[in-house]
């Protein structure tokens, strides 16, 4: 199993979650969160003062998928949060050693 951490731009967040719907991707969960890399904030103007925004707004979806489905998810979180400009986000694969549905106690792929 994989979990998968991707961080996109809020406005891409709708078309992401449309194609791994598409794909079979069932659940996900999804956080607002602020950063910056790259990027490094930019400047804004309110009421006549300059003044620095470090940290933008971001997206974060986490997914916990089955080996078979994860380069796919990857691929596809890829090409539906590309804008082409900076700060398009990350995406982080990491292993999974386990997971337990509650309801049922099932636990591995089944709990997915």
């Amino acid at each position: 199993m994989k979990y998968i951490i991707s961080i996109i731009k809020p406005h891409r967040l709708e078309e992401v979650r449309t194609a791994l719907s598409a794909i079979g991707v069932e659940g996900m969960t999804v956080s607002e969160v602020k950063g910056h890399g790259r990027q490094k904030g930019h400047s804004e103007i309110y009421r006549g003062a300059e003044y620095e925004v470090s940290y933008l707004p971001k997206i974060k979806i986490e997914l916990a998928l089955e080996d078979k489905l994860a380069a796919k998810a990857v691929d596809t979180i890829t090409e539906a949060g590309r804008t082409g400009q900076i700060g398009d986000g990350k995406i982080f694969v990491l292993n999974l050693d386990s997971a337990v549905r509650i309801r049922t106690g099932e636990s591995g792929d089944e709990a997915l």
